[in-house]
């Protein structure tokens, strides 16, 4: 992490002009000013909005004023009052990657697109902070040039017939030009967590974000999330999702407050000696156990489905940022238990057919809290067989999609057409064409 790059995002990132002039005089020793809050960068001035209903929950979404990479559609709504900001973010660009050796001095310039550029890549991401939105709008800004950093690390390896570093291990070992782009992710992901960390420190913050980010690079389509939001791609068949919760830490770094095992529900002392359903941290599946006094300790992991909750506190095991959160009524830092680096599933379109309604629909919890895959596939296939000749489809399909999960204020509560209770959580959407997909990249 650049001292250049804390200066940049503390006065607000690309939102202030590079020339602005500072103030002169000593700088204060209390800490420094949080992030900048604001919306996503390709939403300013745009003309994608509607009229706010009762409660003001207007979905905004992207317009024909400034259209995304491969015409992408974007749309989201805050929340119904739970906290004063949109703790949702998004990024969405174009990313240049230049052959870069270890140990040069990085670019004062981010993103720099030129005659020299090496690959170029395409980049959309999602970021649901909680405890506040710092988090989600330094990921928001940051992890796309630490992807791009990463990138360039291993760019020989990834362009050349023969990498230039241990091309012998690397064909015993099978590694492909797609495992070098995942250790990229990975890391980059990583980096970014320190980041988080450190302004978050400096700036005297606290919280976390989810991340989920899809890139696009030679012909194959990364989609790295780490936390509950959710991408699927909308073809003839299928994606199903991950569990919700997964344990990263070993063992050995769990301390004597908690049961490394999950039950189905929390166990009391009367259950001693009975024999009960569980779950060790590195079982997919179920078994019965005799419960022990042991076994009464805290769970890591507690609760189903949107309940889950790792150590009584997050509701993901995965995610950026959270360094000063402790479990509730403990010192116990929850930090070693939450793991930053995202799980990576890799698309190549050299083995699909795609069709021209074929799109990577991205989306927080807020959606998929209220909509299942299979309505969403449904929503989908059906508003973009119906709207075939509209331009701007897939930003409308966005919208809708928002709007669904949104539902509509009834009283003092947003319910659902079929009288379910709707979203009251921030929702945001991203529609990615896949047959717009650039073949040059």
């Amino acid at each position: 992490m650049s001292a250049e790059w804390l200066r940049w995002v503390r006065r607000g990132g690309p939102g202030e002009r590079p020339g602005a002039s500072q103030e002169p005089g000593p700088r204060s020793p209390s800490p420094a000013p949080a992030p900048c809050y604001r919306r996503p960068k390709f939403l300013r001035g745009g003309g994608g909005g509607e009229e706010s209903p009762r409660g003001r929950r207007a979905v905004r979404g992207t317009g024909p004023e400034r259209p995304l990479p491969w015409g992408s559609g974007y749309a989201e709504v805050i929340n119904a009052e739970k906290s004063e900001f949109n703790e949702d973010q998004a990024t969405c660009c174009q990313i240049s990657i230049r052959r870069r050796e270890l140990g040069l001095e990085e670019d004062k310039e981010w993103l720099i697109l030129c005659s020299t550029q090496f690959l170029t890549g395409y980049y959309w991401a999602l970021f649901d902070g909680h405890g506040g939105p710092s988090a989600a709008v330094i990921a928001s800004n940051y992890l796309h040039y630490c992807i791009k950093q990463k990138l360039e690390e291993v760019a020989g390896a990834i362009t050349e017939a023969r990498p230039p570093i241990d091309p012998q291990f690397v064909e015993e070992k099978h590694i492909r030009v797609e495992d070098m782009v995942v250790g990229a992710l990975e890391n980059a992901f990583q980096e970014c967590d320190e980041v988080i960390g450190q302004e978050m420190e400096a700036t005297g913050q606290t919280g976390g974000c989810t991340a989920l980010a899809a890139l696009y690079l030679q012909g194959k389509l990364y989609v790295a999330n780490a936390g509950d939001s959710r991408a699927i791609l909308v073809l003839k068949d299928t994606i199903t999702e991950r569990q919700r919760l997964q344990l990263f830490s070993s063992p050995n770094s769990w301390t004597g407050e908690f049961t490394r095992f999950e039950f189905p529900r929390r166990l009391k002392g009367d259950d001693v000696g009975q024999k009960v359903l569980y779950r060790d941290y590195f079982m997919e599946g179920w078994g019965y156990k005799l419960v022990e006094k042991a076994d009464l300790k805290y769970p890591l992991v507690h609760g189903h489905g949107k309940q889950a909750r790792l150590l009584g506190t997050l509701a993901v095991s995965r995610g950026l940022g959270d360094h000063q959160l402790k479990v509730i009524d403990t010192n116990i830092e929850v930090k070693p238990f939450l793991s930053c680096i995202p799980k990576v599933n890799v698309f190549d379109f050299a083995l699909h057919d795609i069709k021209e309604n074929d799109v990577l629909i991205m989306a927080t919890d807020g959606l998929w809290d209220i909509l299942c895959n299979k309505e969403v596939a449904h929503m989908a296939r059906s508003f973009l067989a119906e709207n075939r000749t509209d331009p701007h489809r897939f930003s409308e399909l966005a919208k809708c999609l928002v709007r669904r999960a949104r539902g509509k204020k009834i009283g003092h509560q947003w319910m659902l057409d079929d009288s379910r209770e709707a979203s009251y959580d921030d929702i945001s959407v991203f529609v990615v064409p896949l047959h717009n997909r650039d073949e040059d990249c």
